[in-house]
């Protein structure tokens, strides 16, 4: 590692630059090139991919206190992925690592993963992007799944340093063509290769059928109806083809508008009351033009709001909640803790790490989100209303909060195919960006928020509170959410149900080179819809509103009669919220640093040490009943069982335990306030778990 607080950015005193040490010394590294290239290591292509680039000598480097050790191998880079493959297979298998991906490697880095990339240019850490003057003797790449990866380039020659740095600033950074993205090369590829089972599927919601079926098991057929008005995206571009509209609603107002103004079903509760979303009409100057669309919107609210037997209230999402600044500028602050260059900049920041946990107001996010949630939930439940959220384009806030509603309310949402057909439906085919919101394109950041992810921390939240309510685990979450970032599944790449079918359905051999007409632009800070909002809604709709005292005090009335009672996992299922009960989502964000995992800690493998002591006993019963054995051999049989969940991590099934950090970076002006040295060396074992944040 060259100097701290250089390359790790770590603050605290500057150490003295120490020796390179590697696996390979520097002077056997050209002289027996011929007998390395024998045991490289066969790089693996999926269909459709193609290898641009490649390095070889290059040191991918496992970051410590004071050193830099690696392993010596090639650094290549294809239109999908960025690869380091070591020469020693052996030395890169990690014993403790108990998941693998069946796509992507411990050493591979999709394009769409890559965060940040930086240049250490004598002993100075700096931003890599454009055409390079000048090349860096070390790359740090920086990924969204929060893995940090150092590659030394010391001993690789200047040509290929060259080739491969240029190629993955490019292929990483520079704006891209939606037909020029890996997932059309590979559909395009593996078409013929691939088959999928007709059973045990999620509903993807892409017929009239699959609505009516939503509809048949949520009791909604009743009230509301599936229209086809859009079929072929004749109308709008935005809305799936099928959706669900209320009964009465004339199905020749959907095109007026182009689908804005129109609500639009998402569920049903045991009660008969619904959940509904709206997106905003365009905004007009033109007095007249504001008038006609006043008078369709009193009558849309004439078709859902009928006293005394249908009572909606409305949420208006894009004034009276979050932004989508707020998230991703919280989010920003709030990724930077986990990604850690080194040991050195994990304990310099450790004394300071709930300060900044909270400055970056990601969980007052969640928190704030699962509120909401609640909020919805109380009027259906406990007042028996409609409720309609409001949003510029119903594809944001919407998905997020009717999802989380769904979640907390329908037990069918929290099983596997159940929660696989709520994404599909509310995210979807709801109209979420996730070209845009995931900024797969690269080409604007002003359009990038993690949505999706706030989603799933708010409902890991839940799965971390009531795990038996839930038919998957926490990891099942995180692997979803890396799937974000893996651009051979569709599902995740596209703006709209039609900019998907329209691409998909299009895909030849050969790519055109030019880009498809992208969808309108979308609006992303909240003050743009406050206006339009208010002007085109107007009293009617302030009407409905609630004042904030009566609704924290119905709130408050309703949260405190759920919590006590007991918590029945096949009905309502509330989060708690207050205080230290939102906590960070440990497995997602925590696994790649070893400094923050135990080994032989966590659930898992308390559950494992538990498992493992039942079946001591009984085979210590066996075998005492039996009395063939001696005891020596029984004491040895069950240290053996012991150390089977003693190599269990606490972030399981992640574990990363190559930095081996035995104590502190001493001394920092932080630590000196916590006692000397040889205390500190003492309480080492009393280290916080942060999985229990």
């Amino acid at each position: 590692m060259l100097g701290k607080g250089v390359v790790g950015g770590g603050g605290g005193t500057k150490a003295p630059k120490p020796s390179f040490v590697s696996y390979v010394r520097p002077e056997e590294i050209h002289t027996n090139e011929k007998e390395v290239t024998e045991k490289e290591v066969t790089l693996h292509l999926l269909p459709g991919e193609q290898l641009l680039c490649e390095a070889s000598t290059v040191l991918k480097c496992v970051q410590e206190d004071s050193c830099q050790r690696g392993i010596y191998g090639r650094l290549v880079c294809t239109d999908f992925k960025i690869a380091f493959l070591g020469d020693d297979e052996s030395a890169l298998d990690n014993d403790e690592t108990q998941f693998k991906n069946k796509v992507i490697g411990e050493n591979d880095i999709t394009l769409h993963c890559v965060d940040q990339i930086y240049g250490v240019f004598d002993e100075k850490k700096k931003t890599l992007f454009g055409q390079l003057k000048k090349y860096p003797e070390k790359l740090i790449i920086h990924c969204k799944d929060l893995r940090v990866f150092h590659f030394c380039l010391r001993y690789t020659k200047e040509e290929e340093v060259k080739r491969i740095v240029s190629g993955i600033i490019h292929h990483t950074q520079a704006p891209k063509l939606l037909k020029r993205l890996f997932l059309f090369s590979y559909a395009t590829a593996a078409q013929n290769h691939t088959a999928t089972d007709p059973k045990n599927h999620a509903v993807m919601f892409d017929t009239l059928q699959d609505w009516c079926w939503e509809l048949e098991r949520t009791k909604g057929n009743m009230k509301y109806k599936a229209v086809s008005v859009n079929e072929g995206y004749k109308v709008c571009e935005r809305l799936p083809a099928y959706f669900v509209v209320p009964t009465p609603l004339p199905e020749e107002d959907v095109p007026r508008f182009h689908g804005h103004g129109i609500p639009i079903w998402c569920w049903s509760c045991h009660s008969g009351c619904a959940l509904l979303k709206m997106s905003a009409l365009p905004k007009e100057q033109d007095d007249g033009v504001l008038q006609i669309q006043k008078n369709f919107l009193d009558g849309i609210y004439k078709t859902i709001h009928r006293p005394p037997y249908e009572i909606v209230k409305t949420e208006d999402l894009s004034s009276n909640f979050l932004s989508l600044q707020e998230i991703q500028t919280a989010y920003s602050k709030f990724k930077q803790l986990f990604l850690i260059d080194n040991s050195t900049e994990f304990w310099d920041t450790d004394i300071k790490w709930f300060s900044l946990l909270e400055s970056s107001s990601w969980l007052d996010i969640i928190r704030r989100c699962l509120k909401k949630a609640i909020e919805i939930i109380e009027c259906l439940e406990a007042q028996n209303m409609n409720v309609l959220l409001l949003e510029e384009n119903a594809s944001d806030l919407c998905c997020l909060v009717s999802s989380l509603v769904q979640v907390m309310m329908d037990p069918h949402c929290r099983t596997r195919f159940g929660f696989q057909s709520l994404v599909q439906k509310e995210w979807i085919m709801g109209g979420h960006c996730f070209l845009d919101r995931c900024n797969h394109l690269r080409q604007s950041d002003k359009e990038e928020v993690p949505v999706f992810l706030l989603f799933l921390d708010c409902v890991w939240q839940l799965v971390h509170q009531h795990p038996p309510a839930f038919e998957f685990t926490e990891t099942y979450l995180t692997v979803l959410s890396d799937s974000l970032y893996i651009p051979i599944f569709s599902t995740f790449f596209f703006n709209s149900p039609h900019q998907k079918d329209t691409n998909m359905h299009q895909r030849q051999l050969s790519l055109p080179l030019t880009q498809s007409k992208s969808s309108p632009k979308r609006g992303f800070f909240r003050e743009e819809t406050d206006h339009l909002i208010k002007n085109l809604l107007g009293k009617r709709i302030s009407k409905l509103i609630n004042s904030s005292e009566e609704l924290q005090d119905n709130f408050r009335e309703f949260y405190d009669s759920w919590r006590s009672k007991p918590p029945n996992y096949h009905g309502l299922l509330l989060p708690h919220i207050e205080g230290p009960e939102i906590k960070v989502w440990a497995q997602r964000y925590l696994r790649w640093i070893p400094e923050a995992q135990i080994l032989g800690g966590g659930r898992v493998a308390t559950l494992s040490k538990l498992l493992e002591t039942m079946e001591e006993v009984q085979r210590l019963q066996e075998k005492i009943e039996e009395r063939h054995h001696s005891q020596e051999a029984l004491q040895a049989e069950a240290a053996l069982l012991l150390r089977t969940s003693a190599r269990l991590s606490s972030l399981f099934p992640f574990a990363l335990l190559q930095r081996h950090s035995s104590k502190p970076v001493l001394p920092t002006s932080g630590w000196k306030a916590l006692g000397d040295e040889e205390d500190l060396a003492k309480r080492e074992d009393e280290f916080v778990d942060l999985g229990d944040v």
